[in-house]
């Protein structure tokens, strides 16, 4: 291993996704560029703050990269309109510190408990608002380079974003717009309003997304699903978009659980959550070193 190379570790994802479950995986926690560069080199996923994303109860063959602290922006924004930011900053405290700061336009990702970089992938946000509406720019590894676009070329639709393949959010400038602390938490009160209902425990976040026109939350309550469960694994009776663990759930109680859902609902409904090592989920991003371009440079070095 290069002196580049952080030391990987085995790691229950369990431990480091919200929803409390998934199987074991070869962890990379990276402070640097290099580091990185090395720990993208083979096939891998990249987890931010572990939300929006069901894990596998099998283990990973694929490592899995996390940003360390050194990714992060913990300070004071002090009076940044435009300002950089890590992509391992975690959104919460993200959202009050720009409030403290009297800046204005992240209040619509209150209670969103992502990290900034994840928040860039899922275009996370509410019905009050999302991440596009202040994203300017973004700093990018991407197959070993740094590179940086601009917001208007990720694709940023609802929960979604066109990425280069394999890319690593670690940065993102911001534009917020000047306003006073008052007016700030004002309008994250009427946010936080409409969340008293969501769960309060182990959860991945919304489960489906909202269909056109209508409310998943709606269409699962009216079903009657609220309060059913499969194992650990039940329907939240406060918000009926939200699957709770209730101590000891598996993936697989998880997946049956949606099902039945499904099977309710009478209708498609689409998943809002990331899958790692499920049937038709997310597969690995290709390491650089594995890319026809990196190949080719190798056998010109005759490697």
């Amino acid at each position: 291993m290069s002196a580049d190379a952080p030391q990987p570790r085995r790691v229950a994802l369990s431990t480091l996704t919200t929803l409390k479950v998934g199987g074991e995986a070869e962890v990379w926690t990276v402070d640097d560029e290099a580091e990185l560069r090395a720990a993208t080199a083979e096939d891998y996923y990249v987890l931010g703050g572990g939300s929006n994303l069901l894990v596998g109860d099998e283990a990973l063959y694929a490592r899995v990269v996390r940003l360390g602290p050194s990714f992060a922006t913990p300070g004071a924004l002090g009076n940044g309109v435009d300002v950089w930011l890590g992509a391992a900053t975690r959104v919460p405290g993200l959202v009050r510190r720009a409030a403290h700061a009297g800046l204005s336009g992240l209040e619509g990702l209150l209670g969103v408990p992502a990290q900034l970089g994840g928040a860039v992938v899922m275009n996370a946000g509410t019905r009050f608002g999302c991440l596009a509406d202040t994203l300017q720019e973004v700093e990018l590894m991407v197959e070993g380079r740094v590179e940086r676009l601009p917001a208007d070329a990720l694709g940023l639709g609802y929960r979604h974003s066109r990425l280069p393949a394999g890319a690593v959010v670690m940065r993102a400038r911001l534009r917020l717009t000047p306003s006073t602390t008052a007016r700030v938490q004002s309008l994250m009160a009427e946010v936080d309003a409409a969340r008293k209902g969501q769960p309060k425990v182990k959860s991945a976040g919304c489960a489906f997304k909202n269909p056109p026109g209508d409310s998943a939350g709606r269409l699962i309550d009216a079903a009657g699903c609220k309060g059913l469960r499969v194992g650990d694994a039940m329907v939240s009776v406060e918000h009926a978009n939200f699957v709770v663990n209730l101590g000891n759930a598996s993936t697989s109680d998880v997946l049956a659980l949606l099902s039945a859902v499904r099977e309710r609902v009478g209708e498609r409904l689409e998943l809002e959550w990331r899958r790692w090592g499920l049937p038709g989920g997310d597969q690995p991003h290709t390491g650089w070193k594995r890319t026809p371009e990196a190949a080719d440079e190798r056998s010109q070095r005759g490697e």
